[in-house]
């Protein structure tokens, strides 16, 4: 059985447009997975690691081909190189080595996660479907006007495209960022306040997950 979600007009020229969008209830209506959700979000922000870190071990630190003195006679401790990791511009005993932090997450997984979150979003009124918006420049008092009657200081705005005056407009904005439906991820939703969808974005995004 779909979902009806009420739209919220954002300007005089849209409170014509339609009051609610159908959704789907396997998508916007499944019930909270903890366990999954935070697999999902750790393995997202570990495939976000560069991982590129790199020292050098006592065969990759240049030089170092002959003995530094002979083995026997001198006094000293046996050496056969002085790259070695006890003297200085040798190498190190434990290097760091680059290396890929990113965890395997099957795609059913990830959207039963995606699921998950929506849901529970729409469970607690923090998302907020609007016609659209679209801005002829941009204006970060524009935007935060079209904002501020919705009591969302912090939010993620959802567009079905990616508009560049919207981008603009919202750099300003410190708790305010800007997705397209294509580029939505599980770290975005949960650490914002609310969720603004446009009605074309969330058809998008629900026609994904079904």
């Amino acid at each position: 059985m779909p979902i009806e979600l009420p739209i919220i007009p954002v300007t005089k020229d849209t409170e014509a447009s339609p009051k609610t969008v159908s959704v789907s209830n396997t998508a916007f209506g499944v019930e909270f997975n903890e366990t999954l959700v935070h697999q999902v979000v750790v393995a997202y922000q570990a495939g976000g690691r560069q991982g590129t870190r790199a020292q050098k071990n006592r065969s990759a630190v240049r030089g170092g081909g002959s003995k530094p003195w002979r083995q026997k006679g001198s006094g000293r401790a046996r050496a056969g190189t002085l790259r070695s990791p006890l003297f200085r511009g040798g190498g190190r005993a434990f290097p760091a080595s680059t290396r890929d932090f990113s965890h395997k997450v099957n795609r059913k997984m990830y959207r039963a996660a995606m699921r998950s979150i929506l849901s529970e979003l729409n469970r607690q009124d923090r998302l907020i479907v609007i016609p659209g918006l679209t801005m002829d420049e941009p204006k970060t008092k524009a935007l935060n006007e079209v904002l501020k009657p919705m009591d969302a200081p912090g939010c993620l705005i959802v567009l079905s495209e990616a508009d560049r005056n919207v981008e603009l407009s919202s750099r300003n904005l410190p708790s305010v960022s800007v997705s397209t439906s294509q580029n939505l991820n599980p770290v975005s939703l949960i650490s914002h306040e609310k969720v603004i969808m446009t009605a074309d974005a969330i058809k998008a995004v629900d026609k994904v997950l079904q």
